[in-house]
């Protein structure tokens, strides 16, 4: 299984500078490579959709693809003997992003899905470069070796354990410095946990009141972290809007702001990790709502669903329970408020009503809770027809 350590650099003003003269020349690399893409694609297409029988067809050039762009890299580096300053890995990562960019537009991803045109990077957006592989461990001590720059010292918060193999590292430049980000691999991680009880269950309704109603009537308020920050990061906006374009203050005011993100979206993951650590500690299976979180966002509460960040606090507990060999299931969030969890009977009501009320069993409880308990029997139910489908094979 793969995990990732981020760890905070203290590199000094030498290697700072190091560190910021190699992202800005793959930034120049980045952008001339999709450069040439550009150029073919433009070369090679043709807005007209019919023609003559007879007409005459230009020959169509050959598509650059990026180990062709890796091998000029070569001729780079006689041309400009500065990118010799580069490690050659690290540079060769440039053609290979530039690839993922332009087939997502064109091809889509694995689901068929594309992306938007691919845009030119501007002064200080290329903020990560990558080492693909190492020969020897990285990290010794507080200090981590990187070809082309140095030993640099390290914010070592918690040592990497015994048995992960290092696969990569990763240098990003944030708002409130540097970090390098270890891809770590381990072939101990359990699939399942030994005493992995399957009735040792709950269903969770996430919400913008609550953060999310358990099954069992436990609720964790929403934290609403953006919302109670929006008035240092209005104050930070506001001095960026005042400083003049170019200027080393608004330079230094932009930085002061892009902490402030920073703060934010911190104590925003923070909260979903505890969160989930709590949750799987009292729990072998969690059960939650298969939510289509892109098209909330665009209605009149993406502030607020952005703020919640279901979509990291799901990911963050899938990725937990698979290391912990526990299970996370998804099932449809169809009905789940509008049936009754005691008897099935639909009782239709607006979203502005937050008690259910049957008028068949007679049940009343909370809107949320009702819900959570319907997506807690959908992923038992679910739960217990896998086990069985997986028994008879056997």
């Amino acid at each position: 299984m793969i995990f990732s350590y981020q760890y905070k650099l203290k590199p000094t003003k030498q290697q700072c500078q190091v560190i910021d003269n190699t992202l800005e020349m793959l930034r120049y690399q980045y952008n001339y490579q999709l450069a040439q893409r550009f150029d073919w694609y433009e070369q090679n297409r043709c807005s007209i959709d019919r023609c003559p029988l007879i007409c005459h067809l230009p020959e169509l050039k050959e598509k650059p693809n990026r180990f062709g762009q890796q091998t000029s890299l070569k001729q780079l580096k006689k041309d400009r003997p500065w990118y010799k300053n580069i490690y050659s890995q690290v540079l060769q990562q440039v053609p290979r992003k530039v690839e993922i960019a332009f087939d997502r537009w064109l091809k889509g991803d694995i689901n068929g899905k594309k992306s938007g045109r691919p845009r030119f990077k501007g002064v200080g957006r290329y903020k990560t470069f990558t080492y693909p592989q190492f020969k020897k461990k990285p990290l010794v001590g507080d200090t981590i070796k990187l070809p082309k720059i140095g030993d640099i010292k390290v914010f070592v918060h918690r040592p990497i354990p015994d048995g992960f193999t290092i696969k990569t590292v990763a240098v990003t430049k944030k708002a409130d410095g540097y970090y390098a980000t270890l891809s770590l691999d381990d072939k101990t991680v359990p699939t399942i946990k030994p005493d992995f009880d399957a009735d040792n269950i709950v269903g969770i309704d996430v919400g913008l009141i609550d953060f999310y109603v358990a099954s069992d009537k436990t609720r964790i308020a929403a934290p609403k972290h953006l919302r109670k920050a929006e008035g240092k990061l209005k104050s930070a906006q506001r001095k960026v809007s005042r400083r003049k374009k170019g200027s080393n203050r608004r330079l230094k005011a932009i930085k002061k702001l892009g902490i402030q993100h920073k703060k934010v979206a911190d104590t925003r993951k923070d909260f979903h990790f505890k969160t989930a650590k709590k949750l799987l500690a009292k729990y072998d299976v969690v059960v939650v709502e298969k939510l289509n979180i892109k098209g909330l966002a665009k209605t009149r509460l993406a502030k607020s669903i952005n703020d919640a960040g279901w979509s990291q606090f799901i990911n963050i507990l899938s990725f937990k329970a698979e290391n912990a060999g526990l299970k996370v299931i998804a099932v449809s969030p169809n009905g789940t408020s509008q049936e009754c969890s005691n008897c099935g009977h639909k009782v239709k009501k607006p979203l502005s009503v937050r008690m259910h009320n049957c008028p068949v069993c007679k049940t009343s409880l909370c809107r949320d809770l009702n819900a959570a308990i319907n997506i807690r029997n959908r992923g038992a139910h679910g739960l217990k027809a896998q086990i069985m489908s997986s028994t008879k094979s056997l």
